[in-house]
């Protein structure tokens, strides 16, 4: 993979910080992106620049379209090429009921983890499709296995941005598959990172792993892993497939 670029978004912690040093050390330029921890992906960025690769780390919300063209031209510019894309970024709310949620946070929900998506995907593809003089690629989306369990009585709204997700991925990869490029999903399960605490409930990882069959929660490592083989070579004959990485459950 030495000599390839891949944008990361969400980069700053967690998955995306994991797959961001899986890369590296298969020899992919990064390119960073996020939207507010400043100080996360400057340690990252420092993180990585020793390793040799060349890196760049952009700041954009991936929600808003400018920033998405913005971020894109900025690759352009300073690498001339993208070659692997991880749709990362995303949030996650206050637990609470669908009886109590709000329109205002549903929509943000959505905005944030799946109009994201579409705006870099699109852009993406404008730049590896054969139609426009690319050299084809791969994109990972990170979906949820919240996609297949529903998440009652904690996020529904968090679970149905990540089922759109999966049929994104599915639709994505028909659409682009005669322009060489692969579009896959990752589902996690129950992985060990700060997210838990955006819903309000740091310790859920230790509550929920006597439910996995393997008995515990994931790391991040361990879906960055399954990222990193999704964009590889070795997967060419992979697409609209949904790899979950959930400890069985």
């Amino acid at each position: 993979m030495e000599g390839k670029v891949a944008l990361i978004t969400g980069a700053g912690r967690g998955i995306g910080a994991a797959t961001a040093r899986c890369l590296a050390k298969k020899g992919y330029a990064i390119c960073l992106n996020y939207r507010n921890d400043e100080e996360s992906a400057e340690q990252l960025y420092q993180e990585l620049l020793e390793t040799g690769n060349k890196v760049l780390k952009l700041r954009a919300d991936v929600s808003l379209e400018q920033e998405v063209v913005a971020m894109f031209e900025a690759i352009d510019s300073k690498l001339g090429r993208l070659d692997a894309l991880v749709n990362n970024a995303g949030i996650l709310l206050q637990q609470m009921p669908v009886e109590q949620m709000t329109a205002e946070r549903i929509n943000k929900i959505l905005v944030t983890n799946v109009t994201s998506q579409f705006l870099c995907a699109r852009e993406a593809v404008k730049r590896m499709a054969y139609k426009h003089g690319g050299a084809g690629g791969a994109i990972v989306n990170v979906s949820s296995a919240a996609s297949r369990l529903g998440a009652a009585g904690e996020y529904v709204d968090y679970a149905a941005s990540k089922g759109a997700i999966d049929t994104f991925t599915k639709g994505l990869a028909n659409e682009v598959a005669g322009e060489g490029i692969r579009v896959n999903c990752v589902r996690p399960g129950v992985i060990e990172t700060t997210m838990h605490a955006d819903g309000g409930e740091p310790g859920r990882v230790e509550r929920v792993a006597p439910l996995i069959p393997l008995g515990r929660g994931g790391t991040a490592d361990e879906v960055a892993r399954s990222i990193a083989w999704l964009l590889s070579d070795e997967a060419s004959y992979v697409t609209g497939n949904y790899t979950d990485v959930s400890g069985g459950r």
